[in-house]
């Protein structure tokens, strides 16, 4: 993989001095995603993308192997210099990979090969970072920083066959580990900056709950809950105002994203139809603050409960009203203030 031998515009980001860079608030990472699906021995599709948390920043066009950048504010955060040597440093990558895999490959076509390259800066101010290579989207190969050194993942001749590859490609591993030590954690930094306002954006989410037969005996409420961003979300369910434990009646699905760049989850609760409880599906969600968001359903035989009770109430009101009307009609020339009995 010659192509990778001209770190130098790069690293020089690795010279800037510490205190230009505020740490975040929070954990942040930097994952650069390649794809590459071999048809044959001379035919080979690949793609990628670039992500800052989940916001993302660009992609490899697949069909023209163009790099496309999505955000305003990524091409003027670094010097266009840097820019020039990222996009050869990928291009060369990505051609130098797709090369050696058709010349050493033995799995049969068609199959497809992901790597995974970057950095996150957690909270505490601790940095990791990864560089992994899957097939069939099984990671098998790591490259483990500390060493220098590939390690497998899985312990199979192919494993054995990309390993022995990787460990005599001095070069690229030089430039991995200078890549991994200190140009994608200082980028990574200069991006947080950069993209405070896509990092910092908040939608507060929308929430129904609705209810679907599931059975003779047997209610599924439904907690639909979209539209929210970022993607951290607390999905609970109350019955009669107390928090449903955990059990085989409830369920919550996986966070899933949305066309506008927004989140969505369902959650579901298995009920009785006449059990006599009220049950509600609350959200807690940082673009809420302190608040939640609280959605009720009423299960429909207490609702009976509360209309036979009113209407109960209402005829006897009209009984003792239509009574009190004819005793007093008698004494209507008494003297006595009538505006006394609207209190």
């Amino acid at each position: 993989m010659g192509g990778l031998k001209e770190p130098s515009a790069m690293t020089k980001l690795g010279t800037l001095p510490p205190s230009l860079f505020p740490s975040p608030a929070g954990s942040h990472m930097l994952k650069l995603l390649h794809f590459a699906t071999f048809q044959n021995s001379t035919s080979v599709l690949v793609g990628g993308l670039g992500l800052l948390g989940d916001v993302e920043m660009g992609s490899l066009d697949s069909r023209t192997g163009n790099i496309h950048y999505y955000r305003p504010w990524l091409r003027p955060s670094l010097p266009k210099g840097d820019w020039e040597v990222i996009e050869s440093s990928i291009k060369s990558y990505v051609r130098d990979f797709s090369r050696l895999v058709q010349m050493y490959t033995t799995v049969p076509y068609p199959f497809v090969f992901q790597s995974s390259m970057g950095c996150e800066l957690q909270s505490n101010r601790t940095i990791r970072t990864f560089f992994d290579i899957a097939y069939k989207g099984q990671n098998f190969l790591r490259f483990c920083l500390d060493t220098g050194t590939w390690d497998q993942m899985q312990h199979n001749q192919l494993a054995a066959v990309a390993e022995h590859l990787m460990v005599n490609d001095s070069t690229l591993n030089e430039v991995i580990q200078v890549l991994l030590n200190d140009t994608c954690v200082d980028i990574l930094r200069i991006f947080i900056q950069a993209g405070k306002a896509d990092l910092e954006r908040q939608v507060p989410p929308i929430a129904v709950v609705f209810a679907r037969t599931a059975g003779p005996a047997q209610l599924l409420l439904v907690c639909r809950v979209t539209s929210f961003y970022p993607r951290p979300i607390t999905v609970t369910w109350l019955r009669d105002g107390r928090e449903v434990p955990p059990s085989p009646a409830l369920s919550t699905g996986t966070v899933l994203p949305n066309a506008d760049l927004t989140y969505q989850l369902r959650s579901t609760l298995l009920v009785s139809p006449r059990d006599g409880h009220s049950y509600a599906c609350r959200v807690q969600h940082c673009s809420l603050g302190d608040r939640s968001l609280l959605v009720l359903w009423e299960n429909p035989s207490a609702s009976s409960t509360i209309v036979i009770t009113i209407t109960i109430l209402l005829l006897t009101a009209i009984i003792i009203g239509a009574v009190w009307w004819w005793r007093h009609r008698k004494h209507a020339g008494s003297g006595r203030d009538s505006r006394a009995f609207l209190i």
